[in-house]
Formats: C-alpha cells, sequence, structure tokens
C-alpha cells in the first residue's frame, strides 16, 4: 500500500541518486493516497530502481521443512545440486557445477543460537540490527521460551502456503529495541499504511474481524510477554497490536530464492553448441518436471520483507512493473514490463498471475479483504458491466459457496 511522504528512497542500492532523479512520489486522492510517477522515460526491461529491506524474514514453516536460508538477507545456502537432490528426494548430479554461485567457504553460525548466515557481513548486520535481542543463545531447543512459544502458536495458526510471519513483527519491534535512535525507526515504520479497516467503503480486513479475534489475542498475548517494550507500548495494545497486523499484512513484500533457480539461469547465459544447448534445455525442463511431481510449487526458500519505495507502488491488474529477486537474496528489483512515459504513474499488482486472471469480482474480493480497496484500474473499469459472481463460481456453478469452504483455512492467507 502506498506510504506517506518520507524519504523513500533511504534503502535504494548504487543507484539511489538515479532513482531520485527517475521517480517522484506525489499525492493522487484523499482516497487512493499517494503514488509513484516517473520523471523521465522509463523503457521495457529497465531496472527502476534497486531496493534492500527495512526489515525481512524467512517465513516459518519455510525454515522448519528444511528450506536452508541466510537467516539475515534469505539468500539459499545449499549448492544448486543439493538444492534438486532435497527436493526429489533423490542424488541427482548437475551438469555444470561451476554455474552455482553458493560460496560455503562464507558460511556463518551465530555462535550463540546456531542460526545460519550466508557470510560474516550479514551475521554482523543482523547483530547490530535486531539479532542481540532475537537471539535464543541455549534455550533455542527449549519449547517454553516465549519467543518459541510464540512461533509455535504462529505456525499453527498459519499453515502454508504462507504469505507473511509474525517474526516480521518480532524484527521490528527488536529492531527499535536495539536502537540508538528508538524515535528515527518509530518513525520511519509509521510511514507504512497500518489501516486495520476502510470505515468509507465498510471494508474491514479479513484477518481482523469478529472470526479471529481470539486468534489475534493469543499470538498479542505470547507477542507481549516475549517482546514487551516501554517506548513502543501502543504496538502491544489491543488495537495497536491490530495495527500492527495489518501493516506486515498490507505491506509486506514476498520474497523468494532458490540456488537451483540461479543455476538455471546461469546455464541459460553459456554460448554452447547448437545440440549441447539442446541437450541440457531438455535436461533441465525434464529436471523441473520430476520436482514438481515430487514437491509441487515449493521450490524456493520464501519469506516476506518491509520495502519503502516498493511500498509507494499502487496496485493496477494490468500492472507495468514488477518485483523480483535476481540477486538470489533479500534485494529487489523493480522493473519495467513496459514502456513508462513521464508523468505515469508506476504500479505493480499485489495479485500474483493466476488471481490477475480471474473474474472482476474475484480480484475485488481478494483485494479488498487484504489490502482494503476496489480497484479502479483500466481493466476493471473496462469489466465494470460483468456478472458480480467469483470465478469459482462460473467455473463451479451450482456446488456451493467457495466462500463456506475457505472459513477454516483463512487465517493461512494473510
Amino acid at each position: 500500500m502506498a506510504a506517506p511522504m518520507c524519504d523513500v528512497f533511504a534503502f535504494c542500492m548504487e543507484a539511489a541518486g538515479q532513482a531520485r532523479r527517475a521517480l517522484e512520489l506525489r499525492h493522487i486522492s484523499s482516497a487512493k493516497g499517494k503514488g509513484l510517477f516517473a520523471t523521465r522515460k522509463i523503457r521495457k526491461g529497465e531496472t527502476i530502481f534497486v531496493e534492500k529491506p527495512v526489515v525481512s524474514v524467512q517465513f516459518l514453516w519455510n525454515a522448519l521443512y528444511k528450506y536452508k536460508a541466510c537467516d539475515h538477507c534469505l539468500r539459499a545456502l545449499e549448492t544448486a545440486e543439493e538444492n534438486a537432490q532435497r527436493l526429489l528426494g533423490r542424488s541427482q548430479p548437475l551438469p555444470h557445477p561451476e554455474q552455482c554461485g553458493i560460496h560455503k567457504d562464507l558460511h556463518q553460525l551465530c555462535p550463540r543460537c546456531q542460526v545460519p548466515y550466508c557470510s560474516p557481513e550479514c551475521r554482523q548486520a543482523a547483530w547490530d540490527q535486531y539479532h542481540q535481542v532475537l537471539c535464543l543463545g541455549r534455550s533455542r531447543e527449549d519449547p517454553n521460551h516465549p519467543l518459541n512459544r510464540l512461533q509455535d502458536a504462529w505456525r499453527n495458526i498459519h499453515y502454508p502456503p504462507e504469505t507473511s510471519s509474525i517474526m516480521l513483527m518480532a524484527r521490528m519491534v527488536a529492531t527499535v529495541k536495539q536502537a540508538k535512535d528508538k524515535d528515527w525507526w518509530i518513525k520511519l515504520f509509521s510511514q507504512f499504511c497500518s489501516k486495520t479497516a476502510n470505515e468509507e467503503e465498510e471494508i474491514v480486513h479479513k484477518l481482523l474481524g469478529d472470526k479471529f479475534k481470539g486468534q489475534l489475542e493469543v499470538l498479542r498475548v505470547l507477542f507481549t510477554e516475549a517482546l514487551y517494550e516501554e517506548c513502543l507500548s501502543r504496538w502491544f495494545s489491543p488495537e495497536g497490536f491490530r495495527s500492527l497486523f495489518a501493516l506486515v499484512g498490507t505491506n509486506g513484500q514476498g520474497m523468494g530464492t532458490s540456488s537451483l533457480s540461479q543455476w538455471v539461469h546461469a546455464c541459460d547465459a553459456l554460448e554452447l553448441p547448437p545440440q549441447e544447448r539442446e541437450h541440457l534445455d531438455a535436461f533441465i525442463d525434464q529436471l523441473y518436471k520430476d520436482i514438481e511431481k515430487e514437491t509441487g510449487e515449493f521450490l524456493n526458500c520464501e519469506g516476506s520483507g518491509l520495502f519503502m519505495l516498493q511500498s509507494c507502488c499502487n496496485h493496477s491488474c494490468i500492472p507495468n512493473a514488477e518485483a523480483s529477486f535476481p540477486d538470489n537474496n533479500f534485494t529487489l528489483h523493480l522493473t519495467a514490463l513496459e514502456d513508462i512515459q513521464p508523468g505515469e504513474e508506476i504500479c505493480i499488482s499485489y495479485l500474483d498471475c493466476c488471481q490477475r486472471e480471474r473474474s472482476r469480482h474475484s480480484r475485488h474480493k481478494v483485494l479488498r479483504e487484504n489490502y482494503l480497496f476496489t480497484c479502479s484500474c483500466p481493466k476493471c473499469l473496462s469489466q465494470a458491466d460483468d456478472p458480480d459472481v467469483t470465478s469459482e463460481e462460473e467455473e463451479e456453478e451450482g456446488e456451493g459457496d467457495p466462500d463456506d469452504a475457505e472459513l477454516e483455512d483463512e487465517m493461512t492467507d494473510v
């Protein structure tokens, strides 16, 4: 969701000055808030900006299922061959192993709690920002430690496919607790939209309604026991906790990393004789088919992060930009999907590819429940006269209300 005015370029990398020259934040309307606009022509395929997150974390179930990632930057820690072997459940040698970019000689563990990092730099960065507060030391395996109880409670409420994590909120708190300038961090986090409801349109975030009040209170009590900080007392109150929950739910950007995917991209760039190229491409195609048969869609180390500049991008069902993570870590690249003219708003999609192909009514349902607005992008306006039916109803008319089937598992769709 678009953030209020602030130094939104603070976490941009290398070309931060270039991003400042190409982009500006503008007020659009009281209903829509602000948006990010191009100040020069941006060509299709161009990287609009590169940004590190304010804070990020690997999903809890993803880590429990042995998707090995750096605890700070989410870089995959397995080699491409190890990654393929785990996903296939059997040994699978890969050609061109030199194309795997994993450097195990750089990997380090926290000497106190043994969480893994991809490098000394990541270990130090985590320690300096939040890990002093969150390090469990010898209590890592203690089920009664408040942080372990909090994580267990979250896993029991929020099943895969994961889209958020209570530990993203925990790292926000830990960052403030460790900071010398606590007010700076509190003001920074306040820039993210944290509305729990859109009162004008009478929309309430679907996980903050009466149905989940008991589950949220359980999490709030455990969160308070594990992390309470006086200067953040509002975050621990019932209403403040709801706002914090809404903040990570509406602003959290999903992240995915994979050493196997990095190896595939590196192999794609190799200059090979035609026959060898054909053989390698066939091998990779079959490898992915075998992995899909064995593991399904869960291929990546997955997590969520808060990105200051990316959070300024509003939604469109026909976006002109998209976020990706080509560096095999938490660094976000926003890339133009088409030519963008000066003065044109830069929009991403809050929906995945499958959701964008659903009916207007289905898209609006997801956006209203998760992001508290009704979309009025060109695609939605062009479909304004379409029937108000969900895509599931279009495919399975007369087979019951799809909403009822989701009641039990809705907590999994933060």
